[in-house]
């Protein structure tokens, strides 16, 4: 028979384990992720007015556009790109992703250039220019004509250590639209190759109901996720903020059953009007804020 001495030692022991329990059994908070801004909405704003306003809104890393009509030009992408990355720099802000207008190796977009430059400055990725269908031909025959540029952009890109991504458009001419047919592309190649920057707002426009499946089609090759919003305005999709639209948490919830933990960033696209318009500025300012706010809320 127990003494008393030890039934008390025993039942103290009980009740510590109790109280314990529910702090064993929690699972950890998960990680948020590092979020970056899709920095098109802010087109226009001197270099170092710009990178100040990314800080001021929370960020550390933009997807900035080199490409026709971005920050920099492809035309002067030696004298700008350096520029840029140098403001945001002094904010404490990097360039995780520059957007161009490159889908294979030619003088008119000046790949190599741009690429070397990037690889050079150390950004780390690119968003490649989207390939389209041709109305009229056969889609079969399309897809291997693409192969030879994807075979040599690759290469390039390998050697100057920056990282391609295809984002999936939703549309009848983008190829990967649906997903399957630039995923049969990317098959041939690595995910530190050649990547998606999967856009859920474009997937739900395509997929409806099954865009989980376009989800795991891209996954091995995801190196950077989109957020950005839409409603249905009869057959056209038209951007709203993140909080209004049909793409919701539940895509947080999938992604993460994936087990993806790389780069977020959000897309701030249905603004009228240019940020240098008056009053463009604190409007583009406040639509991101409260999209971010969102966006985070949905990783808690």
């Amino acid at each position: 028979m127990l003494s008393r001495r030890s039934i008390l030692g025993l039942s103290g022991s009980l009740m510590a384990g109790v109280m314990l329990r529910p702090v064993l059994a929690a699972a950890p908070s998960p990680k948020a992720p590092e979020f970056s801004l899709f920095t098109k909405h802010l087109v226009g704003l001197p270099y170092d007015q710009l990178a100040e306003t990314v800080a001021a809104l929370g960020f550390k890393g933009v997807e900035a556009p080199v490409r026709k009509g971005g920050h920099v030009e492809p035309a002067r992408v030696e004298e700008d790109l350096p520029k840029l990355v140098e403001a945001f720099q002094k904010c404490g802000v990097k360039i995780t992703l520059m957007t161009t207008d490159i889908n294979a190796v030619n003088a008119d977009d000046r790949t190599e250039k741009v690429l070397r430059t990037a690889g050079a400055l150390g950004i780390p990725s690119y968003r490649m220019k989207w390939y389209g269908y041709v109305a009229g031909k056969s889609h079969w025959d399309q897809l291997d004509a693409i192969k030879p540029q994807l075979r040599d952009l690759v290469a390039l890109s390998r050697e100057v250590r920056v990282l391609p991504g295809y984002q999936n458009h939703s549309g009848a001419k983008y190829v990967g639209a649906g997903i399957w047919d630039m995923a049969m592309l990317m098959k041939d190649y690595r995910a530190d190759e050649l990547s998606w920057n999967f856009d859920f707002f474009h997937a739900t426009v395509e997929g409806g109901l099954s865009w989980p499946n376009e989800l795991a089609l891209a996954r091995d090759h995801i190196s950077m996720v989109y957020f950005k919003n839409f409603n249905w305005q009869g057959r056209l999709a038209e951007g709203c903020p993140l909080a209004e639209g049909r793409v919701g948490k539940d895509s947080v919830v999938q992604l993460r059953k994936t087990g993806y933990t790389g780069p977020v960033c959000l897309h701030v696209e249905y603004l009228k009007g240019k940020v240098t318009d008056q009053g463009g500025l604190k409007a583009a300012m406040e639509a991101t804020r409260k999209d971010f706010a969102t966006l985070k809320e949905w990783w808690a």
